[in-house]
């Protein structure tokens, strides 16, 4: 039977690739890229194989064309499901076109692939639909988050505390919930720190962690927030593309610690 690997890649470093990575991506007859449009992740991408793959091992890499998703459609998850149902369509008939019947496929995703990313989702949509049968095997990877909070040099939960990860639209609509004191936020393209009350506040934010553009900002949220703002306009400006996420944190007496 076929197979296809969904291969957590990490955040940005190129040593953020595991060991269990490094044997699946040579496992594979075919790498699927798809096509971002991000040239930087690409050449990124490419590095990675030329560093990781050995030598004597054949493969072929397959652009896979990525549909648009209406950004623009009022209702927001019924849009995310018909982008993802137009990536199956596309990606059922590359693994049934590039992959013989005992062929193995390789997506590589960056961070980790269960979290805030498709690939599983779409790849399941695919076997549903039963025309393309493959096992499906999933190689986790060093995240974003994993690399913020190594960065910055913190850990993410606290003694006794919850960790909320959630997505800059999520804290614009509902705000910093009381109930947790530290809040991941990803996916987050307009600051929604904004939205925050900002007493007592920290933030910890990165942008291309891991990588040679990587921007590190943290310090109290009412201070810093500014910073965030115009640093982030500023590389996206120059790079025409930005992948950043943060670390709220409420802050506790001393002896609620």
């Amino acid at each position: 039977m076929r197979r296809v690997l969904a291969i957590g890649i990490g955040a940005g470093d190129l040593e953020h690739m595991t060991v269990g990575a490094i044997r699946a991506l040579n496992q594979a007859d075919v790498l699927f890229e798809i096509e971002r449009g991000v040239e930087d992740l690409t050449a990124l991408r490419e590095e990675i194989c030329r560093r990781y793959i050995e030598p004597d091992r054949r493969h072929r890499t397959v652009a896979v064309p990525e549909p648009r998703r209406d950004r623009a459609a009022p209702a927001y998850g019924a849009a995310v499901e018909d982008w993802r149902s137009q990536r199956a369509e596309v990606w059922e008939r590359l693994i049934e076109q590039e992959l013989d019947s005992e062929g193995c496929g390789a997506f590589l995703v960056w961070g980790d692939p269960s979290l805030y990313d498709s690939t599983i989702a779409v790849l399941d949509l695919v076997a549903a639909r039963g025309r393309t049968r493959f096992e499906l095997e999933v190689v986790p990877g060093i995240s974003s988050i994993q690399a913020l909070a190594a960065r910055h040099r913190i850990p993410l939960n606290r003694v006794g505390g919850a960790v909320l990860v959630t997505t800059g639209r999520r804290l614009a609509e509902h705000g910093f919930p009381p109930e947790v004191d530290d809040v991941v936020v990803m996916l987050d393209a307009h600051c929604s720190f904004r939205h925050v009350d900002a007493e007592g506040i920290l933030i910890y934010w990165g942008a291309y962690l891991g990588t040679e553009d990587e921007i590190l900002v943290s310090g109290p949220l009412g201070e810093v927030a500014a910073e965030i703002e115009d640093r982030r306009a500023r590389a996206r400006e120059r790079k025409g593309w930005i992948m950043d996420c943060y670390l709220l944190r409420r802050q506790r007496d001393r002896a609620e610690e």
